[in-house]
């Protein structure tokens, strides 16, 4: 695993399989002690206000500009980690080589940014099970999943899940057996998270492309999987 400062592994809901909360090195934004989940950065106000009196004059539509974000949450970032994990699905020494340096090998795809310094990713498998979360704002890796959706950013989520993960998981419709060890991660300014997706079975004829196609946003995060249709 990757430098962490907190390894909590204690039993959750009864659960047999355990469960394994992992926080980051550092958290460079907000780490004083003060909870900002209530509060909304200055940045975020002045463009609300910006965008709602650019809508009153008639310049913007701000269902046009919720379109067009709800395009980057859902369409344009994860399509980016899904051939990520597609092609690790399909290429063992490039998983291989995923699991050992997440960005470096991300860059052998052309794929990179600011917003993973370091990118770590972990696997899911039949007996392991990853869910990514930022308990104290919403750090993401960004290049590869696009934008962060609303209730990753929410301070339900946020805090919850680390406290209740099985719980959490099994509101957001992922009911994991009780043998699976289930592990948080808690992305920081200068770590962040890929969760790689368990390949559904009955894909093997597929290739790389049609695989991507099945990934998602949320299975990437850690709160779904993927499945076929």
């Amino acid at each position: 695993m990757s430098a962490h400062d907190h390894d909590h592994d204690h039993d959750d809901d009864g659960a047999k399989g355990g469960f394994h909360y992992h926080h980051g090195e550092s958290h460079r934004h907000g780490d004083d002690g003060h909870d900002h989940a209530d509060e909304k950065p200055w940045q975020a106000i002045r463009t609300e206000a910006m965008e709602s009196l650019l809508h009153e004059l008639g310049i913007i539509d701000s269902k046009r500009v919720d379109e067009i974000v709800q395009h980057y949450e859902e369409r344009v970032g994860p399509r980016t980690g899904a051939r990520v994990v597609a092609r690790a699905w399909t290429d063992a020494d490039f998983k291989a080589r995923l699991l050992a340096d997440g960005l470096k090998a991300c860059a052998e795809l052309g794929i990179g940014g600011p917003e993973t310094e370091l990118l770590h990713v972990v696997e899911n498998t039949a007996t392991t099970h990853n869910v990514v979360v930022c308990t104290l704002c919403s750090c993401y890796p960004w290049p590869i999943l696009g934008l962060p959706p609303a209730w990753y950013k929410s301070s339900a989520y946020r805090s919850r899940l680390v406290r209740e993960p099985r719980k959490v998981l099994s509101e957001m419709g992922l009911d994991l057996p009780p043998q699976v060890t289930l592990k948080v991660w808690d992305s920081v300014s200068e770590i962040r998270y890929l969760v790689l997706p368990e390949r559904p079975p009955g894909t093997e004829g597929l290739d790389e492309e049609a695989l991507a196609a099945l990934v998602t946003r949320d299975a990437m995060i850690g709160v779904a999987k993927v499945a076929v249709p």
